[in-house]
């Protein structure tokens, strides 16, 4: 579980880099969720609460990108490396060779 929460905050600095106000936002509501369950004794639910946590982490690392206001209708994306890859065409009926 520790281990789980330190993996969160360390996400959370890589993905939301330089954005204090979500930087800060993501570090309390992590805190509030562990703290929230810390008394939990149940097994299974501390396996399903494990669960959805990796669950998030995977997805604030796969899924997240940040967008930067550059001017009035424009945003400035910022992929981290690890979201790029490699585009391949997608064809709904391939061609039988």
């Amino acid at each position: 579980v520790l281990q789980l929460f330190k993996t969160l905050h360390r996400t959370r600095q890589r993905v939301f880099k330089n954005d204090t106000r979500a930087l800060e936002a993501a570090r309390i509501k992590i805190n509030e969720e562990f703290k929230s369950n810390k008394s939990e004794t149940s097994p299974k639910k501390i396996e399903e609460l494990i669960k959805i946590a990796s669950d998030v982490e995977l997805l604030l690392r796969t899924s997240v990108i940040q967008a930067i206001h550059t001017d009035h209708n424009t945003l400035k994306l910022v992929p981290r490396r690890e979201l790029l890859i490699e585009n391949v065409p997608y064809c709904d009926a391939p061609t039988q060779k």
